[in-house]
């Protein structure tokens, strides 16, 4: 069997590309990240549960408390709001969290050259949140070119980021066709309990499944 690192945050993206990468016919060493984020306690959770779904080989909780440190972003410094979807995004979000995905994906390499896994699946989308300079197909591109330059990896290890030109919409569609549990994932950047339902992230994800014609099956305070 092949062998692969999912990064798995306990959100709808990544947990629908976990599945992906079960489908491809890899095996999974799910690989989560804690940085102090508001969530933090619910999206653990939820890993957990997909991983134990997916029967991963293995489940990684890895801690980057330097996030919280570094401050900058409303998912990690709560004297700055999360905002609220109003139709209109910032070039730079607040919830960006900087530079936040090379550090991830430094951490995952490690742990693929170790385990020999010949790849790594992210789930960087650039659809419906490009402001994100970190989830462009340009920066995976690179960063793909520092795996190779910077491993002695054998197998080669490739980036897998199936998602990255994807609509939320493709992705919960895609999702659908191989029994995602949405219910035992979590989107909201903001509670731990009932989703807020008014910031950007459960915006894109509630008219994913609106436009799908389905409910999604997670709560909601609004």
């Amino acid at each position: 069997m092949k062998r692969a690192i999912c990064l798995l945050s306990g959100g709808m993206d990544s947990t629908t590309l976990a599945y992906v990468a079960k489908d491809m016919g890899y095996d999974i060493v799910a690989l989560h990240f804690t940085y102090g984020q508001r969530t933090e306690e619910k999206e653990r959770a939820c890993a957990r549960t997909i991983a134990r779904n997916l029967e991963a080989l293995d489940f990684v909780e890895i801690g980057l408390e330097h996030f919280k440190k570094i401050g900058a972003s409303s998912l990690t410094d709560e004297s700055i709001p999360v905002v609220e979807y109003a139709g209109e995004e910032e070039d730079i979000p607040s919830t960006y969290v900087p530079f936040r995905n090379a550090n991830l994906l430094a951490i995952a390499t490690s742990l693929a050259e170790v385990r020999r896994a010949e790849a790594i699946f992210i789930g960087v989308q650039t659809g419906d949140y490009p402001g994100y300079p970190d989830c462009r197909p340009e920066f995976i591109e690179a960063f793909q070119r520092a795996i190779d330059l910077g491993t002695a990896a054998d197998p080669r290890i490739t980036l897998m980021t199936p998602f990255v030109r994807m609509s939320k919409v493709d992705i919960v569609r895609t999702g659908l066709g191989l029994g995602v549990p949405y219910e035992e994932t979590w989107s909201c950047y903001q509670n731990n309990d009932r989703a807020c339902g008014v910031c950007s992230s459960c915006h894109y994800r509630r008219e994913a499944f609106r436009e799908l014609g389905m409910e999604d099956p997670i709560d909601y305070e609004v």
